[in-house]
């Protein structure tokens, strides 16, 4: 998975969570999210070339080679299209 689409994934949770809790009795302001991937770096061998980085999944898996594992700690603060803080269940 890339580090983007690891991204993208926690928006989706987001507008997920939001969607099932519209017109709850109790909603709740979304705070600053942090999040640390474990992380690799590859670079193609390609006429484009470039470097991707590559989140670790959890499962794992056994392969081989050697490849640096890096970590890194994303902090997001989810703003509504407005600009405002999002909320989720109202």
């Amino acid at each position: 998975m890339r580090l983007s689409e690891a991204i993208n994934a926690v928006r989706n949770e987001l507008l997920e969570a939001r969607r099932l809790g519209e017109g709850t009795e109790m909603p709740f302001d979304v705070g600053d999210i942090e999040i640390e991937f474990s992380f690799t770096l590859t670079r193609e061998k390609s006429a484009k070339g470039g470097i991707k980085v590559w989140v670790l999944e959890a499962e794992g898996a056994g392969s081989r080679g050697s490849a640096t594992v890096n970590k890194v700690t994303v902090n997001l603060s989810p703003k509504n299209l407005d600009g405002s803080p999002a909320e989720v269940g109202y």
